[in-house]
């Protein structure tokens, strides 16, 4: 094949440049992302080779090798792995983040710490290179192909690469960077030891360096350091995760999960242990601090990196842990499972299962640690709580075994807090005299919840409200009736009950004012009734007009509303107008000429407050304009 010239996709030019920037004060990361690549590489060639020895060619001694050379301001990062063939060269190296690269230049800041973190969530680690770099050329060739299907890549970071064809007889991939003159500290064999050391050391494949030995000079000239021709590993090459928790650092853990995730900030916490039993294996899990950008995607593989007895098997192990607990980081290496393990045998297999409940059990007390030294561990909770809570309540759903944790774990702001910090337990602690439930409000946003009329008879009697406001909220508390014997109760839903929190006196008033307008609310009820199932005297409100509830076992007006926003489904049910028979307005509505537009204006309104729209918002307007005149 001729050389070809090939254009990067769309905006990839202007991306490289926002990472090369971006990126810049943080400049040694370029070596721990591409180490991490060819690590990787020789990983997938690992797992291929179970099913095919004939991949290794006679070289079975997998390695990544780290040269340089100073004449040619060169740094090379070579690995026998898997290696591309010219059209995986062509899709990998000229593609960034394929699913997010638009979404990627939109979020970058300017703010050099932030933008350094968010790129490690994009995928982008071979065009970390350009950090140092002027031009990058890639040579490589697949494992099992011929060796004259080669292939070389070449760009310099621009609008478009160049790639033949070459001559290659060993598998596998090197990357070479041209190193700009305000780089060439990384043509030092004493640099080089130093970043490896300080990112690379816990991975588990030997990466080596040429020895250098210190010769004389002569002549009058100065000594200097020359190379030997012989290999030398430069860091510890064993998994991280088989040596014992004493002899690993903070530090080492914290590189490991920035390896495995590709992420630039540390991870909020992290769990290691051994397990020992019917199911033997070894799981290293951590939680990260910060969510990345495709948590809500479905399409999204997710899971940990699954490791059988050191062999690696698949790096997104989905069965490994639920789906609520996606975000979750990490390694099992089980002594038990098949090598082949396949897809279909990862869902069925006993061990699966085991390992399943394991790891979602440490995570849990990982997140319970968390919660429980909130304070003390500078808010790390919070902050956990700030990226994942709204995914976590999927749990309470779908793990009915580790639903009472889970209660324990959720927070919710409340009409006493806007932060989210209040637990159900907390809630429960503060609970007055006589009341017997946990009241809750389901909204769009904090501002709907806390101003929603519904709430008026709750803050005149100075009763706790929690404030739901996350889209999980209306589907979650579905399956959730209880806390620690408490029954939760929404504010909106059915008639409001305050027990023995409501007066006598109260409760007699409502009983006379229903009495005296059930003529009006009969009227009103012909008025609605394409609109509403029932109209009804309320106590909740104190200022406001009207509310609207549903039934006690129906389905709320908000989770409809999202239904249908997400194009689902949803019953065609009426929810319930009560009325406030105090206000001047209702009052006003016996007897009045325009009753007919005042009964739907007051049936709209109650809509708006709590974040619907009118059927006919044309009509609504036409209406109170007419009234207005």
């Amino acid at each position: 094949m001729t050389k070809q010239t090939h254009s990067f996709q769309a905006e990839v030019a202007q991306l490289l440049h926002l990472v090369t920037h971006s990126l810049y004060s943080n400049q040694e990361i370029f070596l721990r992302e591409l180490v991490s690549n060819a690590s990787d590489a020789c990983d997938k060639l690992r797992f291929e080779a179970i099913n095919d020895g004939g991949l290794y060619e006679n070289d079975p001694e997998l390695k990544v090798q780290v040269t340089f050379d100073k004449d040619a301001k060169t740094l090379t990062i070579t690995d026998n792995g898997i290696g591309m063939s010219t059209q995986e060269a062509i899709d990998h190296l000229g593609t960034i983040a394929k699913s997010g690269t638009k979404d990627f230049v939109s979020k970058l800041s300017g703010d050099q710490k932030a933008d350094s973190q968010l790129i490690g969530q994009f995928g982008v680690g071979f065009y970390s290179g350009f950090i140092v770099a002027d031009k990058i050329t890639v040579e490589s060739r697949r494992a099992g192909m011929q060796a004259s299907e080669g292939v070389r890549w070449i760009s310099g970071g621009s609008g478009d690469f160049e790639v033949e064809s070459i001559e290659r007889p060993t598998r596998g991939t090197s990357v070479i960077l041209h190193l700009r003159d305000d780089a060439l500290e990384y043509a030092s064999a004493w640099k080089l030891k130093s970043i490896i050391g300080k990112y690379s050391d816990h991975i588990s494949l030997p990466i080596q360096m040429e020895k250098e030995e210190w010769k004389e000079g002569e002549n009058d000239q100065p000594g200097s350091m020359v190379k030997t021709g012989e290999w030398e590993t430069v860091n510890k090459a064993n998994a991280i995760w088989s040596r014992p928790k004493k002899d690993v650092t903070t530090e080492e853990y914290d590189a490991f999960y920035q390896h495995i995730s590709h992420d630039y900030a540390a991870p909020l916490a992290h769990t290691h242990n051994r397990v020992e039993g019917s199911t033997e294996y070894t799981q290293l899990l951590y939680i990260p601090s910060k969510a990345p950008h495709d948590l809500w995607n479905r399409d999204k593989k997710g899971g940990l990196k699954l490791y059988v007895k050191r062999v690696f098997i698949m790096d997104d192990a989905e069965a490994l842990l639920p789906t609520y607990l996606r975000f979750v980081k990490g390694v099992v290496d089980s002594a038990d499972l098949p090598l082949n393990v396949s897809r279909e045998l990862l869902q069925e297999s006993r061990d699966v299962k085991a390992i399943r409940e394991g790891c979602t059990k440490r995570v849990l007390s990982m997140l319970e640690d968390l919660a429980s030294n909130n304070e003390t561990n500078e808010g790390k909770f919070t902050t956990f709580y700030g990226e994942f809570g709204a995914v976590l309540k999927e749990g309470l759903g779908e793990d009915h075994t580790n639903k009472e944790r889970l209660l324990k774990l959720v927070r919710f702001a409340s009409t006493s807090s806007d932060t989210v910090n209040v637990s159900l337990a907390d809630y429960k602690a503060r609970m007055k005299e006589g009341q017997e439930a946990i009241y809750y409000i389901t909204a769009d946003t904090l501002a709907a919840a806390k101003n929603s009329p519904q709430l008026e008879v709750f803050k005149k009697k100075g009763i706790e409200v929690l404030l739901m406001t996350d889209r999980v909220d209306e589907w979650a508390l579905n399956f959730v009736q209880e806390f620690d014997g408490t029954p939760l109760q929404s504010v909106a839903k059915g008639a409001v009950d305050l027990g023995k929190l409501q007066d006598e006196s109260e409760k007699k008033a409502a009983e006379e004012a229903a009495e005296t307008f059930k003529p009006l609310l009969a009227k009103l009820k012909e008025a609605l009734k394409d609109k509403a199932e029932d109209v009804r005297i309320t106590t909740r409100l104190v200022d406001s007009p009207a509310c609207l509830v549903s039934q006690d076992h129906g389905m709320s007006t908000q989770l409809a509303r999202m239904l249908k926003q997400a194009g689902q489904p949803a019953p065609d049910t009426k929810p319930v107008l009560e009325v406030n028979a105090e206000h001047a307005l209702v009052k006003k509505l016996e007897g009045s000429v325009h009753f007919h537009d005042l009964a739907h204006i007051l049936f709209d309104q109650a809509l708006l407050a709590e974040g619907g729209l009118p059927e006919d918002p044309a009509a609504y307007v036409k209406r109170v304009n007419a009234l207005l005149a």
